[in-house]
Formats: C-alpha cells, structure tokens, sequence
C-alpha cells in the first residue's frame, strides 16, 4: 500500500514502516509495558466520556486507542506503519474491542473529516512530523470547536535516564551531537515554549504542560532487558569492533543490574501531559 504523505516525512515512512517499525510491531508488549505507568495517566487526563469520538495519533500496535475506546463511543488509530497497524488490528479483534479502527496515515496530511472528533490522543507519537505546524494544524481540524487535545511527549533527553544511559554506553566514547531542536526525534517537544507556540499557532487554546515522572520498565530482569536494547541498539553495534562491543555490553548488564528491583529492570524517565482546547 502506498501512504500519501507529506514530503517531509519521507524519511519517517521510510522507517516506521520499514524496520523500525517492524521492530516496534514484534516488541508490542514490551513497549507497551515500558509505558504502562504513563498509560492510564494519559487516558485520565484526557477525560474521555461515553459519547465521544477520539483520535488517537502514532497509535502503533493500538493499546492508546482501544483503551480509549472502551471509555469512548469510537475511536480511531493513525499511524505511518502497517506492520503496526495490523498488529493493532489482530488485537482488537482477539480482545473483543468493537468501536476502534486503525487506518495507516500521515496526520501531517491526511483528509481527516473536519470538526469529526471530540478529543485527540497521543501517547508519545507526535514528535516525529517533518512539519509540525501543518501537522498540528491538520490535526487541530479535525477537532470539533471545544474538542480536547492531550499528549504525552517526554521532556528533555538529560532528565530521561532510560534514553541517555544506553546513547552514552552504545556510543562507545564516539561524540554523540544532539539533534537540532527543530528536527523530528524523540524529545523535539520537550521544550514547552515551542509546544506552546506550535498548539496555539494550529488553533489550540488553554495550553498547559504538567510534569509527570515514571519509572520506565525494560525487562523482568537483566538478561530480558539486555537481550531487548542490544535488539534495539543492533545497528550502533554492527559499527564496533568484537572487543569494543563485548565491552559495551557486559557495561549495560552491570548498568541493568544496579536498576534492577522487584518490578524488574527499570530506569527513571520524565514526560509531559500536554492539555489544549480546541477554540
């Protein structure tokens, strides 16, 4: 299937419903429970009712969406992979969720009916646009005018040990350059004065950011976890040599195990719940 997307997330097609996102479809319950502490804080922010339409954007393999959807009247899941999709699909099949679908789509671009929504979700899947600001206004339009926006983005990469211990180990002493602030990546909306302009730029108004912070779970112990983020980490380790590599490993798996606890292995993190109107 060809997806229309916007020119500006080429690049973003090409991973998320290439590898990346195969990785991300075959890992769904591991990325699924490395965010349940933030999963229901979420949906709780959002206050969904009975009667409302939600649009749920990044969706992935659909946890945010069909749990929206049992508080909701219908919802709908975007996302830019198939792979993702259709695992979204066989799980609101096999777990009886009838009110949900999922559609492959570029929110960036795509003819979401206009004012057709009653609230818009993400649970960290709005960082990547090539164009924020066409995509939040695409998005924003599909709002109904009081319709509610809320997002989880995490706050910036220092503040999330879960991400800056493993770029720091895998990167093997090599100099890791940060992202430009504008670029699509994981923390481009960690900064709440550029969330602010963008929201409100696309229509949004009231914009708050509430500071949340939640362990993140990577596996029931060391070996699980470890297994997990050198899958993840394949491609900076096909860059090193067996020495350096073998070195690089065996400094995660002590690292794992000083976060290891009853719960498993788990490393502090911080995000934000971003609550807008839509005017």
């Amino acid at each position: 299937m060809t997806v229309p997307v916007d020119p500006t997330n080429a690049d973003q097609l090409t991973a998320w419903d290439g590898d990346q996102g195969a990785f991300w479809a075959d890992h769904a319950d591991r990325f699924d429970g490395g965010a349940a502490r933030y999963h229901e804080r979420l949906l709780d922010a959002a206050r969904i009712g009975p009667a409302d339409r939600v649009l749920d954007i990044g969706c992935g393999t659909g946890k945010s969406t069909r749990d929206a959807a049992r508080r909701a009247a219908h919802a709908l899941g975007v996302d830019l992979s198939s792979r993702m999709i259709e695992e979204a699909r066989r799980r609101a099949d096999r777990e009886g969720v009838a009110n949900v679908a999922f559609e492959q789509a570029d929110a960036q671009v795509h003819p979401f009916p206009e004012a057709a929504f009653d609230v818009v979700i993400s649970r960290h899947g709005v960082m990547f646009f090539g164009d924020p600001d066409k995509a939040f206004a695409n998005i924003a339009s599909a709002l109904r005018p009081g319709g509610r926006m809320t997002l989880l983005t995490w706050q910036p990469l220092a503040r999330n040990e879960f991400a800056s211990t493993f770029r720091s180990l895998f990167a093997a002493g090599k100099p890791m350059p940060e992202p430009p602030p504008n670029a699509p990546h994981l923390f481009s909306l960690s900064d709440p004065d550029r969330v602010r302009a963008l929201l409100t730029g696309a229509g949004m108004t009231d914009v708050e950011l509430h500071a949340v912070s939640e362990p993140v779970w990577l596996g029931d112990d060391v070996e699980d976890a470890l297994a997990f983020i050198t899958a993840r980490q394949a491609s900076q380790l096909a860059e090193l040599d067996d020495e350096t590599k073998d070195r690089v490993i065996q400094a995660a798996r002590e690292d794992m195990a000083r976060h290891l606890d009853e719960h498993g292995v788990r490393y502090s993190s911080a995000a934000w719940i971003i609550q807008a109107t839509k005017s």
